[in-house]
């Protein structure tokens, strides 16, 4: 193992749980504004994952008031407190972007029995 992968290793958060695409997810996010720090939840379905050490990154989306919004999380990243896997999601894709175009009761994602 090189000096660069021993530092990286030395990075990397152990605490995530395992989730998939199609997941449903709050994501514990601490934001710094001037002086103060908050957490802010956001809630939403993970469209995407990209693996990897240090720059696994994990893509959630959720719809407020009618307009999608997408937030790109790094996985590792010291601003998040926390994860929750609110449900599990049954997909045949990784990358969910088709949810991108879909409205209302079409962009639904069946659920897993077993959670």
């Amino acid at each position: 193992m090189s000096i660069i992968e021993r530092i990286e290793r030395e990075q990397m958060r152990l605490d995530m749980p395992a989730f998939n695409s199609g997941d449903t997810l709050k994501v514990h996010f601490r934001i710094i504004e001037g002086d103060k720090e908050r957490i802010q939840i956001f809630q939403g379905v993970c469209i995407r994952q990209h693996r990897g050490t240090t720059n696994a990154t994990f893509t959630v989306r959720k719809v407020s008031d009618g307009v999608g919004v997408e937030r790109i999380f790094p996985l590792h990243s010291p601003f998040i407190e926390k994860v929750e896997i609110m449900t599990q999601g049954k997909v045949r894709r990784s990358r969910l972007y088709y949810l991108r175009d879909l409205k209302g009761k079409a962009a639904r994602i069946k659920t897993k029995k077993d959670f």
